[in-house]
């Protein structure tokens, strides 16, 4: 069973930046929006599928997405990480805009589900990192963007996960939130991190997560950036 952990926030918020000391040589990053990573990241090369090389997968498939956590320990891989996942559903749904039957909705649903099913489903020591806007609701409540209400009925997305964490801005400087404030949806196990605010340090997030289920964490944990 897989490791899938949820990242929610607003844009400029830390998420992406987050990745910064993860080891890119035993990490997939999958990327559905074409645009550059907000850290010097000369070593996250685009995946090459003939040589069986790289780390970044630029793809907002579904089906692709599925395929790279199915492949991703197969190729010496222990890190997937998605980032912009709801990019995945509002992408799919942009391009099926002109389909008038409802039922599309839930097939976006279904996709969504059946990438963090393969993340469920993945080898026991595989961690998924899914990266996600937010939205608030009516009732005030911050939960995962996704695509309309419909959706929403149609599956839950953070009751998939153990572990919800959200960004967090203060003096200019990031974090990640550890505990649910009454008003979101964050969450994880008792007794995983000793506070409700850590850095944003995806690296620190992945080797706590390793040493609080007993998994193998092999990869390098590198300076944090100055």
């Amino acid at each position: 069973m897989g490791t899938a952990t949820l990242i929610l926030g607003d844009s400029g918020t830390g998420k992406s930046t987050s990745m910064r000391n993860i080891d890119p040589e035993l990490t997939m990053l999958v990327k559905p929006v074409g645009k550059p990573l907000p850290f010097k990241s000369k070593d996250w090369l685009p995946w090459d599928s003939e040589k069986k090389t790289g780390t970044v997968v630029a793809t907002d498939k579904s089906d692709a997405i599925v395929n790279v956590i199915k492949w991703a320990h197969h190729l010496g891989k222990r890190i997937v990480i998605i980032d912009d996942f709801q990019y995945v559903m509002s992408n799919e749904f942009m391009r099926r805009s002109d389909e008038k039957s409802f039922d599309k909705f839930t097939e976006i649903g279904r996709h969504a589900w059946d990438i963090i099913k393969a993340a469920q489903d993945a080898p026991d020591d595989l961690r998924v990192y899914f990266m996600a806007h937010t939205e608030e609701t009516a009732m005030g409540r911050v939960k995962m963007k996704t695509i309309g209400k419909m959706l929403d009925e149609k599956i839950t997305v953070e009751g998939m996960f153990t572990i919800v964490l959200r960004t967090l801005t203060r003096d200019d400087q990031f974090f990640f939130t550890t505990k649910n404030n009454g008003a979101d949806t964050v969450k994880s196990p008792m007794g995983m991190f000793d506070a409700n605010e850590i850095d944003n340090d995806l690296a620190f997030v992945d080797a706590t997560i390793c040493d609080y289920w007993g998994l193998s964490n092999v990869h390098n944990l590198k300076e944090s950036a100055a």
